[in-house]
């Protein structure tokens, strides 16, 4: 049999043991978990494969700067198709035109992926550990959209990455987005895990903006610790820029600290509300009853 023959058998082969696990899931809660996760990250490849080619094409025609942009964005649709989940900017939008800038974000799972496909804009690339640039599919497409891998156990080749991206900045105008606490969470609770200066060093270095985006803990959406990922929306707001002009090395910690105060006073407000939504949906469901 042809190579394409084979392909065809696996996705085919794919398809049908995702479909009959989110059949399953409608008895076993753990089978729903799988089937999403499965079409999550079968989502994810066909994206990856997707961008591969829309970079090179991209390149080609001059627009490669965009290349992330237009893969975000075919995962937002497939992954709203695929499982379900959204993620909606419910304040801030305009925030987003902010360029260049370096956008930050709170990092809670592998569905934060889906996250950067609502809110990515045009002319920005993510940044990623160097080891993802292995991987088939995904590591080719990161390669070629120019995301800037960083080696977190050099330092020396990290603000190598660090000074490439500055130049991308002020010659193409080009924004970044970081995740400050350099790895994900998986909390169950609001909360941030300590941030990591990178991100604030890279934007007083380039004299740019600071655009936090703030979504709320979704642990009722997906949570690996409990083996849950369900259909849903999720909340997200986008902060207003923060200036980074006339700032030094020496402000990074006073920078770091209070947009990290920022963005948590912002996971805790989204919890609030969300306490009052059930309790008001749960006054509701209790004087209908009576």
């Amino acid at each position: 049999m042809s190579i394409s023959t084979y392909i065809l058998q696996g996705i085919s082969s794919f398809v049908v043991v995702t479909l009959s696990l989110f059949a399953l899931g409608q008895k076993v809660p753990r089978a729903a978990f799988a089937a999403r996760c499965l079409a999550a990250y079968g989502s994810l490849l066909l994206c990856a494969t997707y961008g591969v080619l829309a970079s090179i094409i991209l390149r080609l025609i001059g627009y490669g700067r965009i290349s992330q942009y237009a893969t975000a964005r075919s995962f937002k649709w497939v992954m709203r198709l695929t499982t379900g989940v959204t993620f909606d900017i419910i304040e801030g939008q305009e925030h987003l035109t902010t360029r260049p800038a370096v956008f930050i974000g709170n990092h809670q799972t592998e569905l934060d992926v889906l996250m950067l496909g609502a809110i990515f804009p045009p002319y920005c690339s993510v940044t990623a550990k160097k080891s993802l640039r292995n991987i088939p599919f995904l590591g080719w497409f990161m390669t070629l959209s120019r995301t800037v891998f960083i080696d977190r156990g050099n330092r020396e080749t990290a603000m190598k990455a660090f000074d490439g991206a500055v130049d991308e900045m002020r010659v193409h105008r080009q924004s970044v987005f970081i995740f400050p606490e350099g790895t994900r969470s998986y909390s169950d609770e609001p909360t941030l895990l300590p941030f990591k200066k990178g991100a604030f060093h890279l934007a007083v270095k380039a004299g740019v903006p600071i655009v936090p985006v703030v979504t709320e803990n979704y642990s009722h959406v997906m949570s690996p610790r409990a083996l849950r990922f369900n259909a849903g929306s999720i909340k997200v707001r986008v902060l207003p820029p923060i200036e980074t002009k006339n700032l030094t090395p020496a402000d990074v910690d006073r920078l770091t600290t209070s947009t990290r105060e920022d963005m948590l006073k912002t996971i805790l407000e989204f919890a609030e509300t969300s306490k009052v939504e059930t309790s008001r949906a749960n006054g509701v469901s209790t004087a209908i009853e009576i």
